[in-house]
């Protein structure tokens, strides 16, 4: 099978063949990648994926309304957990970005409808060859992060997003040499 990426690395070759690019449109995932995307700000996604069950413990499954209800103790005890990358600061904006995801679904419905908005609820296919052609931000994403800071969270900035609209399928940047390319 020809990847973009992950060849020789069994969780990288899972992530890049099931989910990657993958249109995803229930809330919970959404919150989950969006979380994850943001734990990884400095840090390899690798390391990340190696602690997603880490992270899924720790935040309820990901669950937004059972993480807007975390209490500082137990987001506390999470900075002393292994399972996770202890940075206070990505800790605590989990259970913040969970308040404004909460705001989000009530205004748009669902956070499927609210992001999916930027789209036109149509994943974007690009046409790179080469991986080092792939951007790390776009338009879209400078809107959408610039809107997601205005409503309050944080760890969303352009690059991150980006990577979390390429994680959900918003924008589809596999290779057109790639085995997965839809």
């Amino acid at each position: 099978m020809k990847r973009c990426f992950g060849t020789g690395k069994p969780l990288y070759e899972r992530y890049h063949d099931e989910e990657w690019g993958v249109p995803v449109h229930e809330d919970r995932h959404l919150f989950e990648m969006l979380s994850l995307e943001g734990a990884q700000a400095g840090l390899s996604w690798e390391l990340i994926l190696n602690r997603r069950e880490g992270y899924r413990r720790v935040f309820h499954q990901f669950e937004p309304q059972a993480v807007s209800e975390m209490s500082d103790a137990e987001l506390e005890a999470a900075c002393n957990n292994p399972a996770i990358i202890r940075n206070r600061r990505k800790i605590f904006s989990v259970r913040v970005n969970a308040e404004v995801f909460l705001k989000i679904q009530k205004e748009f419905g669902t956070f499927d409808h609210y992001v999916w908005g930027y789209v036109n609820h149509t994943p974007t296919l690009s046409h790179f060859e080469k991986l080092e052609d792939v951007p790390c931000f776009s338009k879209v994403s400078d809107a959408l992060a610039k809107d997601l800071k205005m409503r309050g969270m944080s760890f969303v900035g352009t690059k991150i997003i980006y990577s979390f609209m390429q994680a959900v399928g918003m924008v589809n940047d596999h290779l057109v040499s790639c085995s997965k390319r839809l």
